[in-house]
């Protein structure tokens, strides 16, 4: 038995079984959206449900998108385009340049003994840079958010943009600093909250909201 059931902007296939005791979200192999449910579970808690795990939904649809992108990937040539906080910035090759990668007047300006390994480059520079953005950014967050993290890390987090670690400490994605900084706000707000709220509950959001009245569009 199965029906469709549409949550704010995502289409759902039901699946109802006697035999099923409990809720499952299902993103399957061409990227339909299923519910497997019990045969007696209404349509209010099904979308609840769905509402509750919509970070772990998108994260799913993403990892989806990735995999199912071609692997065009970026060259490291003069005139290919990088971002760098929602801008898209052009890029130089140079001869005589001491640092390997620099941002200077409106252009990555990368060293031509570089370009070979032009991916890690960006990847060193991008983190060395969302570390220094990041941690003058979050000091303006904190008496806001009114909680204190006890420390800050940059690392490659896969599919998440940050998350939160058990001992207080914030870890954020490398690739945060290529957004927008509005949405690096929410990223931060967002994470900030978990050292008070761990879960997505209705008091962690209140708490987002109290601090970010329109993190629904930033999100």
């Amino acid at each position: 038995m199965s029906q469709v059931l549409l949550v704010d902007e995502l289409s759902f296939q039901i699946k109802r079984s006697s035999r099923r005791h409990t809720l499952e979200l299902i993103v399957d192999r061409d990227g339909e959206l299923v519910i497997a449910a019990p045969m007696e579970t209404d349509e209010v808690s099904i979308a609840a449900f769905v509402r509750d795990k919509k970070f772990w939904l998108y994260r799913k649809l993403a990892e989806k998108e990735a995999k199912q992108q071609p692997s065009s990937g970026k060259e490291f040539v003069s005139g290919e385009g990088f971002p760098y906080l929602g801008r898209s910035y052009r890029l130089l090759l140079v001869e005589d340049q001491e640092a390997p990668l620099r941002l200077a007047n409106g252009r990555f300006r990368l060293r031509a003994d570089h370009a070979s390994q032009g991916r890690e480059t960006f990847i060193g520079w991008y983190s060395e840079q969302a570390r220094a953005w990041l941690i003058k950014r979050i000091r303006g967050w904190v008496p806001r958010v009114g909680v204190e993290p006890q420390g800050i890390e940059i690392r490659d987090l896969g599919y998440r943009w940050g998350s939160c670690g058990k001992a207080g400490a914030l870890n954020f994605h490398w690739a945060t600093i290529l957004l927008p900084p509005g949405v690096i706000d929410y990223v931060i707000v967002h994470e900030l909250v978990h050292l008070i709220e761990s879960n997505h509950t209705p008091l962690f959001w209140q708490q987002v909201g109290r601090v970010l009245p329109d993190y629904e569009q930033r999100k």
